[in-house]
């Protein structure tokens, strides 16, 4: 069996790490501890922030936020610590402890790192923590918010609504992604075509570079601001708080989730939607997702199909959505009794997939640990994909039998939007972004190792039909897999391959940006900005 280039890494990771562990000493982490206690406070105690693997809560703090189970084995690396960061002070200490005593830091605040390189590595390393700085502060008057990284975009959207029926932000689906690297990674949500990207609309930042200082905007200058809203704040500094534009939505809105069988025509409506999601006015936005499911309990045992859910939000009530459906989008058929109308910030339940009615006090809520294991990939499309290949496509998603796309639709502003505005790059010229999922509850190396093989077999399937020169990619959505497995290459060639995937034209400044910054490479992993090679 071919194996993944994420498991030749690990593979690689664990055997480089055996060797160093055999052949030198272990880093002693109590010098790391003892200069941490240089930045406790009478009032914020920093040791009370601190867990090694002696402490009896080490295992519980570390699962807490790791969101997938492939990064939970007896042979993920584990932490020598985790700081979780109860101050901007322990922050601060953090990186410049680490540093002095050669500590490689790990930065998470929501866990969601697709390849788990937010609390995960091959050297000898500490997790910096940040959910517990997770204060939000909303100022109607500006119609602006102060929000910690270690903030959940649940508990921002839930904060919003307590001060304003008609506020919102454009963020993720999922309420326990931390806003820390969401954001800095693009921030991607179903306002995206009416507002952008969550970093179209920051103002503001505060960040401790790699000297423990705590710099703003105009402190960091505009090239490092301009770096980290969409080129990843892990590659630069500790991001400590955002400061967002609140924006505007109307104190109702519409909902759908329509599912169309293959025997429905969902092929064809799928097809349409192609030539129309994007050109769809701003307000509305409707998400395309073809599953994998077992066919109905009249047809042979066992036997699998596809459906295609069309999920929509509308910023309006439902009337105004059926009629615009009918005039520009007949062929979904959408019908009254699929819409549902709701305050926004209840909107952003259904789209958490909860059930319609969920108390939004949900969105407060932080899952304990991982409960299945998952493999990521994502793709842009720029011309529409002929009906026939859609079929071979659902006959190849049937044939793996548990995996899942969804498509999201550009146009509206994501058009308007210059793609060197910010490190985002993907912007005028797509009709939709699409992210595979495959997901699985099983245990073992040969069945993630299966599971990894059939996300790679649809991956492959869809080069024809994508980006191309660079294949892109969306950062937040991070895949070892991009690029060629060249081990005995420098981390500069390296990002080579990944770096125009989610950067295209805007890595170049990314990479000078970053070594200006930290030239040398302290904030890293194992796809961060790389610094420009020493030329001596």
């Amino acid at each position: 069996m071919k194996l993944s280039r994420s498991t030749l890494l690990l593979i690689f990771g664990v055997l480089v790490l055996l060797v160093t562990c055999a052949t030198s000493s272990p880093r002693n982490v109590d010098d790391f501890i003892q200069c941490l206690s240089n930045y406790s406070q009478p009032s914020n105690p920093i040791f009370d922030a601190i867990y090694t693997p002696e402490n009896s809560s080490f295992q519980s703090v570390l699962l807490s936020y790791i969101r997938n189970k492939r990064f939970t084995t007896q042979f993920t690396p584990k932490p020598l610590a985790i700081v979780t960061a109860l101050h901007e002070s322990h922050v601060q200490g953090t990186v410049i402890c680490a540093k002095n005593h050669g500590l490689e830091i790990r930065i998470r605040s929501g866990g969601h790192d697709f390849e788990g390189l937010s609390y995960t590595s091959y050297l000898y390393f500490v997790i910096l923590d940040l959910f517990n700085l997770r204060s939000i502060n909303i100022n109607l008057a500006d119609e602006t918010a102060w929000v910690q990284a270690g903030a959940t975009v649940g508990e921002l959207y839930y904060r919003i609504a307590e001060k304003s029926k008609e506020h919102g932000f454009s963020a993720a689906a999922c309420p326990s992604v931390g806003t820390g690297g969401h954001f800095s990674g693009g921030g991607y949500g179903n306002m995206m075509r009416k507002y952008g990207l969550s970093v179209d609309n920051i103002i503001d930042a505060q960040i401790v570079n790699v000297n423990g200082i705590i710099l703003d905007r105009k402190s960091m200058g505009e090239d490092l601001f301009w770096a980290i809203r969409g080129g990843g704040g892990g590659s630069f500094g500790v991001i400590l708080s955002w400061k967002i534009k609140l924006l505007r939505v109307p104190p109702i809105v519409t909902v759908f989730h329509a599912n169309r069988t293959l025997e429905q025509g969902a092929t064809d409506i799928a097809y349409q939607w192609q030539h129309v999601g994007h050109k769809l006015p701003e307000d509305l936005f409707i998400r395309v997702m073809p599953q994998v499911f077992n066919a109905s309990q009249d047809s042979q045992e066992g036997k699998k199909t596809v459906v295609i859910a069309f999920i929509g939000l509308f910023l309006g009530q439902t009337q105004g959505l059926l009629s615009l459906l009918n005039e520009s989008f007949p062929q979904l058929g959408l019908q009254q009794n699929e819409c549902n109308e709701m305050s926004w910030v209840e909107s952003t339940v259904f789209w958490a997939d909860y059930p319609i009615g969920t108390s939004i006090n949900v969105l407060l809520e932080r899952p304990k640990q991982p409960v299945v294991y998952y493999k990521s990939r994502s793709d842009y499309v720029k011309e529409v994909i002929p009906k026939e290949v859609l079929e071979s496509i659902w006959k190849l998603m049937i044939k793996g039998g548990l995996g899942w796309m969804q498509w999201n639709p550009y146009g509206g502003r994501m058009q308007e939007i210059s793609e060197s505005e910010t490190p985002f790059p993907h912007r005028a010229g797509n009709l939709f972004l699409i992210q595979y999922g495959f997901l699985w509850m099983e245990d073992g190396v040969n069945i993630t190792e299966h599971n990894i093989d059939l996300s790679q077999a649809l991956y492959d399937a869809m080069t024809p039909y994508v980006s191309k020169s660079p294949r892109e990619a969306f950062f937040c959505y991070r895949d070892l897999d991009i690029g060629a497995a060249t081990d005995n290459a420098t981390a500069f060639q390296k990002a080579q391959e990944y770096g125009p995937s989610y950067f295209k034209g805007n890595f170049e400044r990314l990479v000078r940006v970053k070594t200006t910054v930290d030239p040398n490479n302290f904030f890293r992993n194992e796809q961060s900005i790389p610094t420009l090679p020493k030329y001596k």
